[in-house]
Parts: structure tokens; sequence; C-alpha cells
């Protein structure tokens, strides 16, 4: 396991908490870039993915994996680094790191329920950009009026977020590069051609 092992932050408390800063923005204006800074990628994790991972995961939170980022060395790394337990099912996780490319299906992850929606999952979505797709409007709390977000998803996953009624649902961080976005349960999305009048 030695030689699979990579560094994680040079400074992990400073770096821990400036990413979770990044998360909680990203999560309170949702649509709106952040940069996670100089932080390295790990195999197939990009670096804000990988951040993400080394702030918010530990022995208490439930790990699910798409299988194709489901290497050796990120099993190692985030077994090592965060201490978290990875699950073979979606339905187990607290958290859950899709591979965007492959897989944007988020219809097995546990949605809380209205007494307890604190209990769903949280997924990490690993796309290959953030602004390249149709444009989607977003609207809520955190955004005044609306926001146009461009970002490279399928009909069918908003389809199938919209099948998750508030307060249900899972939050969602968006990932590409350094960069995140936060998209949270309560924020409402439509396509933007329904705003041609």
């Amino acid at each position: 396991m030695d030689n699979l092992l990579m560094p994680a932050f040079a400074e992990p408390v400073h770096a821990s908490q400036q990413v979770f800063r990044h998360a909680l923005k990203a999560l309170s204006e949702p649509g709106l870039l952040q940069n996670v800074g100089d932080v390295p990628g790990l195999d197939c994790l990009a670096p804000a993915t990988y951040a993400l991972c080394l702030s918010l995961l530990d022995s208490d939170t439930t790990l699910w994996l798409s299988p194709s980022l489901d290497t050796a060395q990120v099993r190692a790394n985030l077994t090592f680094h965060c201490g978290c337990p990875i699950v073979e099912q979606p339905q187990q996780a607290a958290f859950a790191i899709l591979d965007g490319s492959r897989d944007t299906d988020i219809s097995a992850f546990n949605t809380g329920t209205d007494r307890d929606p604190h209990l769903s999952c949280t997924v990490l979505l690993q796309l290959d950009s953030l602004d390249s797709g149709a444009a989607t409007l977003w609207r809520g709390p955190g955004i005044l009026n609306k926001r146009t977000v461009r970002l490279p998803l399928p009909p069918a996953f908003w389809a199938q977020r919209v099948q998750q009624p508030f307060p249900q649902g899972v939050d969602m961080f968006m990932t590409s590069g350094s960069s995140v976005m936060g998209l949270p349960r309560s924020t409402k999305v439509s396509p933007a051609i329904q705003e041609v009048i």
C-alpha cells in the first residue's frame, strides 16, 4: 500500500479549513465557481474532487465511488488520509463520487426523509467542464433573481433531480480541475428555453 500513497495537503489544518470554506460558499451561492487553489489531484480524481474529500470525509462518512473512479490508488489514499469506509452499494453512502463522463445517475442515493432530510447523501459529480453544456436557469436561496449555468449534463439527470421533492434530495458539488460549484437541493433548475417570451 505504501507505494500507492500520494501527498495530501501540504498544510493539512489550514488547507482543510480553506477548502471547507470554499465548499460552504459554493453551496450558499449556487452556480458560482470556487477555486480550491494549488491542490494535487489523485489518480483519476480532479484536484477539486480530492480537496473536497480531504476536507469533508472522515471515519464516520461512508463513501461510494463510481466504478471508473474506484482504483487501488484512490481507495488507498482516501482510506489512509480520510479514514472513510468505502461501501459497495449507493444506498449505503453518506457521500458519493460520480464520474460525470460515464455516470450521472443519482436515483439510487439516499435522499433522506421529510423528518430527517439531513440523512441524505452528498454527491461529488466530477465533470470535464463546468461551462460547456446547455443553458439552465437556477433560482433559490443564495441567488438574486436567477443565474444562468451551463453544466454538461443530460436531460435525464435534471429529470431525476426533479423527482426528489424538497426537503428530500441530495446536495451536490460539481467539480472540474481546481473548480467547484455547489448545487444544493433547495435550488430550482429549469431549461433556459422556457424563459423565452
